[in-house]
Order: C-alpha cells, then sequence, then structure tokens
C-alpha cells in the first residue's frame, strides 16, 4: 500500500475517525488495527517476517528484565553474583534476538546476491517487504535499551506490537527509540486542531517533494541507467543531477508524509532529515540525512566499538608506535570506518553499496585523521570558519563530493558506475546537453517544473535553516493567507504532480530497504 496512494489516505481517514470515538485508554487499538492493515497489504509473507521480529524482541526484552530485576534484589539483599555471569547471560540474551533477526534480514536481503554464482548453493528468491530494516532495527535497538536498564520492558504484547509497525513510520522510518515514541503511542492524546493542520500541511509539503519534483525527476534516472551505453557523458551527468534531486525530494517527501501523518494522531516521530544540502561537511550530510539511522548506528555500534577492549588494545599500540595525534585518534577513526562501511551494507545486496559505503567511510575518516593539518593551512591562509564565503566553499565542496557518491547508488552493477563516471570526465560534450535531455522523456515544461520545484524547495529549506518557523508564521496570519496556504499547494499538487504528473508517483526509493 503506497502512501502516496487514496487506499492509504482512506486508512489514515478511517483510523483518525475510529481513533477519535474511542475512548482516551483505548484509542491506541485504533492505531493497531490500521497498522496491521497496513502491514498485511503486503501479503502473508511480510506478516510472517513481522511476527517473527515482534515475537522474538518481545521475548528477549522480558528475558532481559527478569535478569535486570534479579540483579537489582540480589544488590538490594546485599548478595552478590559476579557481574561477569550477568554480562554473560544479558549478551547471550541480546546475541540470539540479534543472531535472529540479522540473520532473517540476512536470507531476505542478502543470500541470494551472496550465493550468486557459487555451485552447490540455492537461491531463496525472497522478495523485501516494506520497511523490515527499519523494524529490526528498531526493534532490537528496544533490546538493546532494556538490557543496559535504560528502559523497562513492555509487558503487554499487543502494546508493544504497536511499537514494532506503527504504519506511517514502516515506510521508510525514522527508526524511533521505545523512551520516545511508545508513551505517545499509549496516551492516546487527542489533538488540537492545530497540530491536525500543521500535519496535515507537512503531508501536502511531503507531496509535493515526492509528486512533483521526485517523480519528474525519476523520468530521466530511468531513462538513462535503462540504457546507460547508449548515452554520452553529458546525459550521465544530467541523470546523476536529476537522482540525486529525485533521492533528496523522495526521501525528505516521504519522512513529512508519514510525520505528518503522525502529526495528525498528535504524535510527534523522531525527526530524520535535516536540510542536509548545507552540511559544511561530508560527516555532517550523512548526520542531517538519516538522523535516526545515524543515532543508532552511533549507539550501538559506534559506541560499543571504539569502548571495546580491542580497540583500547589499538589504542595503546598506535599511540606508542605511531604518537601524536594520529595514535590518539586512529582507534575511533577505525570505528568510523566500520558505521560508514555497515551503513553502505545496510542499503542494499550490491557492489555498488559496498562501494558507496567504502567511499564514505575513506573520505570521512580521512577529514579525521587530517583535521589537524586542516587547521593549520586554515590558520596560515588566515581564513575564517565563519565566514560566508568559507562556508559557502564547504557546502559547495560537500554537495560535490555527494554528488560523485551518487554514481555508486543508483546503478544495478558497479562496472556501469565507473564507466558512466568515466563518460563524465572523458566524454562530456556540453552542447549536447539540451538534445540529450529533451531525447530523455523530459519535456521542456518537465524541467521547469523541476526547476521551479528545486528553487522553491532550497528558498524553504533556506529559511528552516535561518530560524524561520513557517508554519508558525502562517499560523500567525488572518484566515484568507492560512486557507490560501493550503489550497495552493494542493492546487500545484494536483495539476503537476498528479494529473500533468507523466512519471507517476512510483515506489519509495528507501521502501524497501
Amino acid at each position: 500500500m503506497a502512501i502516496t496512494s487514496f487506499s492509504f489516505l482512506t486508512l489514515v481517514l478511517a483510523a483518525a475517525v475510529l481513533y477519535r470515538l474511542l475512548p482516551q485508554s483505548a484509542r491506541w487499538w485504533a492505531l493497531l488495527a490500521a497498522s496491521l492493515v497496513f502491514y498485511a497489504a503486503g501479503g502473508a509473507a511480510a506478516m510472517a517476517y513481522l511476527a517473527v521480529t515482534a515475537v522474538s524482541t518481545y521475548a528477549a526484552a522480558l528475558l532481559l528484565q527478569r535478569e535486570n530485576d534479579r540483579r537489582r534484589a540480589m544488590e538490594e539483599d546485599k548478595r552478590r553474583e559476579t557481574r561477569k555471569r550477568y554480562d554473560r547471560r544479558r549478551r547471550l540474551v541480546v546475541g540470539a534476538a540479534g543472531l535472529m533477526n540479522f540473520g532473517m534480514l540476512f536470507a531476505i536481503k542478502y543470500w541470494d546476491a551472496a550465493v550468486q554464482g557459487l555451485s552447490g548453493l540455492p537461491t531463496l528468491g525472497l522478495v523485501v517487504p516494506v520497511g523490515i530494516s527499519f523494524y529490526i532495527f528498531q526493534s532490537i535497538g528496544y533490546v538493546i535499551d532494556v538490557s543496559r536498564g535504560k528502559i523497562k520492558a513492555e509487558r503487554n504484547f499487543p502494546r508493544y506490537l504497536l511499537f514494532v509497525c506503527f504504519f506511517p513510520q514502516m515506510v521508510q522510518g525514522p527508526i524511533d527509540r521505545f523512551g520516545h515514541l511508545a508513551p505517545q503511542l499509549y496516551a492516546g492524546r487527542a489533538p488540537g486542531a492545530e497540530e491536525v493542520r500543521d500535519g496535515i500541511q507537512l503531508m501536502m509539503w511531503g507531496f509535493f517533494k515526492k509528486l512533483v519534483i521526485a517523480s519528474r525527476a525519476g523520468i530521466v534516472v530511468d531513462a538513462v541507467y535503462g540504457d546507460a551505453g547508449a548515452y554520452p557523458g553529458c546525459a550521465s551527468v544530467f541523470a546523476v543531477l536529476m537522482y540525486t534531486i529525485q533521492l533528496y525530494c523522495d526521501f525528505s517527501g516521504g519522512i513529512d508524509i508519514v510525520r505528518g501523518v503522525a502529526g495528525i494522531f498528535g504524535i510527534d516521530m523522531a525527526e530524520n532529515f535535516r536540510r542536509p544540502i548545507f552540511s559544511l561537511s561530508l560527516a555532517e550530510f550523512w548526520r542531517r540525512w538519516h538522523m535516526t539511522l545515524g543515532a543508532w548506528m552511533r549507539d550501538y555500534v559506534f559506541y560499543p566499538l571504539s569502548l571495546s577492549r580491542a580497540c583500547a588494545a589499538l589504542g595503546r599500540f598506535s599511540r606508542k608506535r605511531l604518537g601524536g595525534m594520529f595514535g590518539r585518534i586512529l582507534p575511533t577513526s577505525l570505528a568510523t570506518f566500520i558505521v560508514y562501511f555497515i551503513i553502505g551494507i545496510w542499503h542494499g545486496a550490491n557492489l555498488t553499496f559496498l562501494a558507496f559505503g567504502l567511499y564514505n567511510g575513506i573520505i570521512i575518516t580521512a577529514s579525521i585523521l587530517l583535521a589537524p593539518l586542516y587547521g593549520k593551512v586554515k590558520t596560515a591562509l588566515r581564513i575564517r570558519e565563519e565566514s560566508a564565503w568559507y562556508r559557502a566553499f564547504c557546502m559547495a565542496r560537500t554537495c560535490f563530493a555527494v554528488f560523485i557518491g551518487r554514481y555508486l547508488t543508483r546503478a544495478p552493477w558497479l562496472k556501469m558506475s565507473l564507466v558512466m563516471l568515466k563518460r563524465s570526465v572523458f566524454d562530456l560534450h556540453l552542447r549536447q546537453l539540451p538534445a540529450t535531455v529533451l531525447g530523455l522523456g523530459m519535456s521542456g515544461g518537465d524541467c521547469a517544473v523541476v526547476a521551479a520545484g528545486c528553487a522553491v524547495l532550497l528558498a524553504v529549506e533556506f529559511l528552516q535553516e535561518r530560524g524561520v518557523k513557517i508554519r508558525k508564521t502562517l499560523a500567525e496570519r488572518s484566515p484568507f493567507v492560512q486557507w490560501l496556504a493550503m489550497i495552493i499547494p494542493l492546487a500545484v499538487i494536483l495539476l503537476f504532480g498528479i494529473i500533468g504528473n507523466g512519471g507517476g508517483a512510483g515506489e519509495f526509493i528507501y521502501g524497501r530497504i
């Protein structure tokens, strides 16, 4: 069930009506029913995968809670049990839950790619259901938080199931935390008129980015990547540019839609996208891009790695043998590299994503290691980091690095990515660009719509980056202005996103991750 479809909007409307009709203590049942209906539309296999994750992590959390309570009781009774024995049981439960769920994820997403070309190993041909990576990561994060004693395990299984499969976040996140999301799901608070209005406005902004910009830019992307060998280098550059725009608007638009839907129920989902186009470095770009994934990797991968005994031993070795700043930051730099390598693999079972993870990991790790040298250069050249021209240079540099990385993430195989990159450098022929663009399925009007849409997007995000609260500002205007702020975007979406959109909405790019 696509979140841009009429059936999804009907589901949201029905759930909102039922949510209002039920007493406050029972409203979470409306959210659970809508979530199960949404996921059941994906088929029996999707429901089975969801059940495995929900049951296994629910049981693991209860076992961990029992261990936590047992240890607490022993401490109160002044009895002692070795911490090593307690930690061993805790790691066993967390490891079993992780192995079961990540093993299932590997079988569904990566097995066929891993055994391709190997004789004697059969392929499974499993279809990746919507949102499986998101709810597995969210559920394992919950288990780890219970094991650390940060939260208590939820004993009511239907309530926990709602946390796992809350339907707005199933398409492309965010990967929320139990302590933030669950209390809102269970509270049954009726949102005010302003919250509902803000939710609808956020949804329309998301529909604008997805239907008007992303799907139209995707026409060129599909054409070039469908037969990359038939196009010159200028077509490759333009296709990657359109893909960069498509992915930016597709992902951020989808996040806006689902956060808007949650807002209709008075639920504030975790922020997942914060204008990464204004980032000053590649590391900052990814901190702003998929914020909850980055936070998950930071808390459950980076910190355990950087604080591990192995990393400590590497630190002692590097300080002794290498000395200086390099020796001190090498262990954390290595942990950073591993994180970005894993993020690359997380995006898909393809060498292109492996290369993408390596590309980002190498650049970001090198930036950390070379930071002292950069500081000396800036001091010698008397460069002020807060100056406008330097910030603009850093933004342009970051956008260029992201643009090059996009060559890797869309092609079906790595060789095509490298061939397109090579042609973009040695076979550019910019004079062919106008004729080439018109031969890729986009009309002059389509190009104008994408350009105008990007201009509006950039203007809005610039204001937001400067601290302007656009929806709050509109709420302070007259009712006439507020109605115009609803009608004009709706008209634009209908005219250019639905009626005049020859490319169709299409699936969300992150939907099958």
